[in-house]
């Protein structure tokens, strides 16, 4: 072998050897590095709402994803573990480690826990994703959920939801009063100062109690949700917007201790998996509700707005109750402040570019 080729050979053998080195001090640093942990979240939700318990299924598909299979999150649908309306209750007293629920179910132990999700007459899906991001949202929620020993991180919302079903039609306010209605947190509040007699019920167990009469009402979600529970069977009128949820976030809340014993990666790929279960179902619900809706409408359904008479009534009764609950609430008062702030910029904004062209595209689009 020439001096030329022994020195090729030499330089080309030292080259591979320093890779073949580094991928094997590599790979076990790495894996070294990411702990293999198995947590169970339980759902609020059933099986059958493939949007709603399909974020949790979501949340945990992408942390396996972006852990190689490292941190494995196992979900639980709705009473598998413990009942849907006390998943967060489980996650305080570390039953489970996590769950998939709607901040606003908790609404009866303090009125504070409804800006998770949304207040009446709040935010649309992108102002509650602002507030919560670049408003002070998220530091003065975990301080409040921190009481609980709960962490939360947004993970998932639905948008702007429909007003419900009703056995008749609502032309006043007057027409509200006496109705039974499944509704509950502030919107039966609400409803309440106009007469309504609003009933807790979980999604399960509404079609029945329409079905029976035991209600004369209800609101879920949107067409696409509605119809999967068949609403549409045993009531006729379909009524919009859902004033009391015009973006209404869903979260994922950790135990605090398991929060605090994570790795920073794994709280980071965490933060990251609820971005992306927030977008998916947004995003889900945006491309199932348009065609649910005309199948219902084709099937029978009375599309009917809330008269503007009732929405003013409703909007003048939510204003008097935040003002109620702020005098007697400091927790909740400390975050309407940041909350109804943030809010009316938002909507100084929107009304100048968002709301009009979105106005303008709509009556071109149904000439």
């Amino acid at each position: 072998m020439t001096d030329l080729k022994r020195r090729r050979f030499l330089k080309g053998a030292g080259t591979a050897g320093l890779a073949g080195a580094a991928a094997a001090v590599a790979s076990p640093a790495i894996a070294q590095s990411m702990p293999d942990i198995k947590w169970r979240l339980t759902s609020s939700f059933p099986k059958s709402l493939d949007t709603l318990y399909g974020g949790g299924e979501q949340m945990a598909k992408y942390v396996n994803e972006m852990t190689d299979g490292k941190f494995q999150i196992s979900v639980f649908a709705a009473g598998e573990i413990v009942p849907g309306l006390q998943a967060m209750d489980a996650v305080s007293a570390g039953t489970v480690e996590m769950c998939h629920t709607a901040p606003y179910y908790y609404f009866g132990k303090d009125e504070t826990w409804a800006f998770g999700s949304c207040l009446p007459f709040g935010f649309n899906a992108r102002g509650q994703n602002s507030w919560w991001h670049e408003g002070g949202g998220e530091k003065l929620l975990n301080e409040f959920y921190g009481k609980s020993k709960i962490y939360g991180i947004p993970a998932g919302n639905t948008g702007a939801q429909m007003g419900g079903w009703f056995n008749k039609e609502i032309k006043t306010p007057a027409d509200l009063k006496g109705v039974k209605m499944r509704i509950g947190g502030f919107a039966g509040r609400v409803m309440e100062k106009l007469g309504l007699v609003p009933q807790q019920i979980a999604g399960g167990e509404i079609y029945q109690a329409l079905e029976k009469g035991t209600i004369d009402a209800a609101e879920w979600v949107g067409p696409y949700d509605d119809e999967k529970l068949g609403f549409q069977k045993v009531t006729k009128y379909y009524y919009y917007p859902g004033w009391w949820e015009g973006g209404p976030q869903l979260q994922a809340f950790t135990n605090l201790d398991k929060w605090n014993e994570l790795p920073k990666a794994y709280k980071a790929i965490l933060q990251s998996a609820g971005q992306r279960t927030n977008d998916w179902m947004l995003s889900a619900y945006d491309n199932k509700n348009p065609p649910a809706l005309r199948r219902l409408l084709a099937g029978g359904t009375q599309l009917r707005p809330f008269p503007p008479e009732v929405m003013a009534a409703c909007y003048k009764a939510s204003q008097e109750l935040f003002a109620e609950t702020s005098a007697k609430n400091e927790n909740f008062k400390k975050v309407y402040e940041s909350y109804s702030a943030y809010q009316k910029d938002q909507y100084l904004w929107w009304q100048v570019t968002e709301l009009t062209f979105d106005a303008f595209m709509a009556s071109q689009i149904n000439k």
